[in-house]
């Protein structure tokens, strides 16, 4: 009998190549996104088509069949909808639900922090709760490497104190793990949360540096680097990203004994930020037309996975290395047209 799995932000950037995956892998996907219009929402509905959604209007709180696969339907509903959310887990009752849907971005955050309460803490607690609900087997989430805050000590392990985030996305963030730590005690819900390490890959989210520098120097724009770029990320290709979720998904090589579980997936190997540019200068065979501004408030100046723990409990080693992820990126950007 095939695993039914709720996906938020299904056709997001991550939840878009999750959704693939499970599907390829013979679960029944029910894929729930907004479509919200934080970025370009041309970006979303391309997907759509990819997963078999053929319609050009969609309505909320309705369900879609896809024409490709018979194990995907997509439903457009906010997380914030209590209402419809219990509904939708009262109708489907899922075996396993991957929250990947939320407010992102640090930036925008300092801007608008209600959007962050509402969608990552209101949210997050309308999904865990109807998962508490419906008898859900296991909960997994988005966490963040933001939860690390500016830290000189590297790499971030999952056992560091995380009780002091720079911006008000790490703090929603960590909000959740909290929210699921209280869910696990009470209800003995199973909860795995996934701290990510700046992915980017194809549909990679327009609001951030991969996109927006491939697509700036691209076209002759000038893109803005802070710090002078002397800052170091620790970019995790989307498909290493994919195969974490997924081991975690399929309990693979599974050592886990509690059913509260905090994990990083990342690449364990930061790049300077000067050198990810020179690369993706050599891709485009373009310069950068660079401005150099001070670093932002919210902004860290590196980050670093220690990944012993998802090595340990899932065999789980990234595999993409940054020159190669780069030329993958850049070569999809250049074949796609919106």
């Amino acid at each position: 009998m095939r695993q039914k799995v709720l996906i938020t932000g299904a056709i997001g950037f991550i939840g878009y190549h999750l959704t693939e995956k499970l599907l390829e892998e013979g679960f029944e996907v029910v894929g729930v996104d907004n479509i919200n219009s934080y970025y370009d929402v041309r970006l979303k509905y391309a997907k759509l088509p990819i997963l078999g959604i053929q319609e050009e209007n969609i309505r909320p709180n309705t369900l879609y069949y896809s024409m490709i696969h018979n194990n995907f339907k997509f439903v457009k509903i906010d997380i914030t909808d209590r209402y419809n959310i219990e509904e939708l887990f009262r109708k489907e009752q899922f075996n396993i639900v991957i929250n990947l849907a939320a407010q992102a971005g640090v930036q925008y955050s300092i801007e608008n922090p209600h959007s962050y309460v509402e969608n990552n803490i209101t949210g997050f607690i309308n999904l865990i709760d109807a998962a508490k609900n419906n008898m859900v087997k296991h909960f997994i989430y988005a966490s963040s490497s933001s939860v690390y805050g500016d830290r000189e000590l590297v790499p971030f392990k999952e056992s560091d104190n995380v009780d002091k985030p720079i911006s008000l996305y790490a703090a929603s963030k960590k909000s959740n793990e909290l929210i699921a730590h209280s869910y696990t005690h009470l209800f003995s819900l199973k909860t795995t949360g996934l701290r990510f390490f700046t992915v980017y890959g194809p549909w990679g989210r327009p609001d951030m540096a991969p996109y927006i520098f491939v697509n700036r120097i691209s076209k002759g724009l000038p893109i803005t680097v802070y710090n002078n770029g002397n800052m170091e990320r620790d970019f995790t290709y989307i498909s290493d990203i994919i195969d974490g979720v997924f081991s975690v998904v399929k309990q693979k090589n599974q050592l886990v004994s509690a059913d509260y579980n905090v994990y990083n997936i990342g690449n364990s190997s930061p790049t300077n930020l000067n050198y990810f540019i020179n690369l993706i200068e050599n891709e485009l065979k373009k310069k950068a037309v660079i401005k150099y501004e001070p670093i932002r408030k919210g902004d860290v100046l590196k980050t670093y996975s220690d990944m012993s723990l998802m090595q340990k409990e899932y065999n789980y080693s990234p595999k993409i290395s940054i020159e190669e992820g780069v030329r993958m990126f850049v070569n999809w950007y250049k074949s796609i047209k919106l």
